[in-house]
């Protein structure tokens, strides 16, 4: 069995693949896939006929990400020890690879770690997806050392340390292979967004670990797929973040939540129709419809040893407050 497989999941990428994958190619020891998600463009073509040192898987349908990576993945089931699934539109640094994985190797109770993700637009500020290392309030609301919701701060190296989070960004993300297939690997009900982030709460109540490494860092572009603006990003953001909370909490606690959240995502639905927004006001109404519609489909995370348990690591209860209420901004004035 081979150490690690670079994976990346292409779906259309005919424009972002020639800019990206030749800094994969050209920094990165290990084994590079291409899982591809039945693309109607010529990005098929033109990794055959450019960059012939790239393996590739071909399905039969576009999956979304979850499913395509779950599908992809299964391919190379028993062939590697570790994934490093990275997005299509990531530039990575020399060693990215071979440090990430020493030290995953070196701390066995982790099951999952990403580098310091920044921005390939703006290279000395951190990314949206993953920034400096991920967190969760109690609501469920993702943020990052680095990222609070649309705030996002400068690299001044104040990252660069290792440390252990609640989740690891999709964007670029090494995983024991058995760690993801003991967890079935991601939702595949969720299609694209917050899949990662419910991996990752699947793993810690399995007590498991997930880590962040500030001494390794990648570029990433963001948005190649869905703008962060796009409606239809913040419906499966909604629907999936109630799917995640129904798995991973206690039935009462998710109801005590969810009866929170409603509130506050209700008043942001009305907020977006006052400034002129109906199609995301009706992307925050469509995503609590369909969740309860298919709700069925989720299943609740098992939890065999409640002692192994991984606990929220963050430093706040509700980023929500802190951020609007208290306007603090940066993760040092949390």
């Amino acid at each position: 069995m081979k150490s690690c497989a670079i994976v990346i999941l292409n779906f259309n990428g005919e424009k972002v693949l020639p800019i990206f994958l030749p800094s994969v190619i050209q920094h990165s020891k290990f084994d590079i896939w291409i899982i591809d998600n039945a693309s109607t463009d010529q990005s098929l073509q033109l990794i055959k006929n450019n960059f012939p040192e790239v393996h590739l898987i071909q399905l039969k349908s576009n999956f979304g990400f979850a499913g395509g990576y779950n599908w992809g993945l299964e391919e190379l089931r028993g062939k590697y020890a570790n994934f490093l699934l990275l997005n299509s539109d990531v530039e990575v640094s020399l060693d990215w690879d071979q440090n990430l994985v020493s030290w995953l190797e070196n701390h066995e109770d982790f099951a999952a770690v990403q580098p310091k993700i920044l921005s390939w637009q703006e290279k000395n500020k951190f990314d949206y997806a993953g920034a400096g290392g991920g967190f969760l309030d109690a609501l469920g609301y993702p943020y990052c050392r680095g990222r609070i919701w649309n705030s996002i701060e400068e690299d001044r190296n104040q990252y660069n340390d290792s440390i252990q989070v609640d989740w690891s960004s999709g964007a670029c993300m090494l995983i024991r292979a058995d760690d993801f297939f003991e967890q079935e690997g991601f939702d595949a009900h969720f299609f694209a967004h917050m899949e990662e982030i419910d991996l990752c709460w699947r793993l810690r109540l399995s007590g498991r670990k997930i880590g962040y490494i500030g001494g390794v860092h990648v570029f990433h572009q963001g948005g190649a797929t869905l703008s962060r603006s796009n409606p239809k990003k913040l419906y499966l953001n909604i629907r999936n973040s109630l799917g995640m909370l129904y798995k991973n909490l206690p039935t009462i606690t998710f109801f005590l939540i969810f009866t929170l959240k409603m509130v506050l995502e209700m008043a942001s639905a009305l907020g977006y129709i006052f400034s002129g927004e109906k199609e995301s006001s009706k992307a925050v109404f469509r995503g609590y419809s369909d969740f309860f519609s298919t709700r069925s489909v989720y299943h609740k995370t098992k939890i065999k040893r409640p002692d192994l348990v991984i606990s929220r690591s963050g430093p706040v209860r509700f980023i929500f407050w802190h951020f609007f209420v208290l306007r603090k901004k940066t993760f040092s004035q949390l």
